[in-house]
């Protein structure tokens, strides 16, 4: 059972990444690599923070902003320098390795012994696990609703425009270079706040950590979509956190029949690769569906 509720609030917390790059790889159409040196950066700045005597919350914001600026470069290098938007990213990750390893000082920086949002007496009153699905909870609620929000405003209808039909937005007067600088930044933003709390809820930033989070990521993504079928628009932020619970839950499935924990970005990736062909091998079943003696095709 605790090792379930581990899993849930596991799911909880990454989901976050789920919902950042699904501002851009979905609404804004944006293959955005920045979130592998986003969230590393977050969970960077917010462990240097707190180890330097700042308060948790407040080293939270500080990763948040730090996402917000390695977003606001790639939308600069994307829209002002007419760089490709994949290769945007690849420099900005790139980049943000050395940052971070500027930012700890070395590889790894443990927060033993240091307070943090998991270390609070209410959170320690709480069972074993249940701090992390308490905090996913309260967070993802809190960034959901602000989505929600959001996309629903003039504003958010123009970024959504600008991802669906960049031609036909900027025809209506819609800046959207701005669109996709902004979409950047809130997109790594929220990136940076999970590489924050995941640094938090593990004890330690670590220089590496960042390596296969796009697929993650793209796995909360395709799994919610493939699993609820189809949704409303803010529907698919809620299936976004489902989808990163079920992936989680599909990760410990797998261990315990045996793998090692060496092998998750293996069975990662395989996991993705699987949901991503399940629609076109639905779409082939139903097509080769044998259709029954004396019942014409339509009835």
């Amino acid at each position: 059972m605790n090792l379930i509720v581990s899993s849930i609030g596991q799911g909880l917390l990454w989901a976050l990444l789920g919902l950042g790059l699904y501002l851009t790889f979905r609404i804004l159409d944006f293959a955005d690599m920045t979130v592998e040196g986003t969230f590393p950066l977050g969970a960077a700045s917010a462990v240097a923070a707190i180890t330097h005597g700042i308060n948790p919350f407040l080293a939270t914001l500080i990763a948040i902003g730090a996402g917000m600026l390695a977003g606001l470069i790639t939308g600069l290098l994307y829209t002002k320098g007419k760089i490709p938007s994949l290769l945007a990213g690849i420099l900005t990750m790139t980049a943000a390795y050395s940052v971070n390893l500027r930012i700890m000082g070395k590889s790894n920086v443990s927060l033993l012994g240091q307070k943090t949002l998991f270390s609070g007496e209410f959170m320690r009153s709480l069972p074993q696990y249940f701090d992390s699905v308490f905090l996913g909870i309260v967070t993802i609620a809190i960034i959901t609703v602000i989505l929600v929000f959001f996309l629903s405003t003039d504003y958010g209808q123009a970024f959504i425009a600008t991802g669906d039909n960049p031609v036909m937005a900027k025809s209506f007067g819609i800046h959207t270079d701005t669109m996709v600088i902004i979409g950047l930044m809130v997109s790594n933003g929220i990136v940076g706040l999970c590489g924050a709390l995941i640094a938090q809820n593990n004890g330690y930033a670590d220089i590496n950590m960042g390596i296969g989070t796009i697929v993650i990521a793209l796995a909360s993504i395709i799994i919610g979509e493939v699993s609820f079928g189809e949704l409303t628009l803010n529907q698919r932020l809620v299936a976004v956190t489902l989808g990163s619970i079920i992936y989680r839950i599909i990760l410990l499935a797998v261990l315990q029949l045996g793998f090692s924990a060496n092998d998750l970005n293996l069975i990662s990736s395989v996991v993705l690769a699987i949901c991503m062909m399940l629609p076109q091998l639905e779409e082939r079943i139903h097509l080769k569906k044998p259709i029954l003696k004396g019942v014409r095709p339509h009835e």
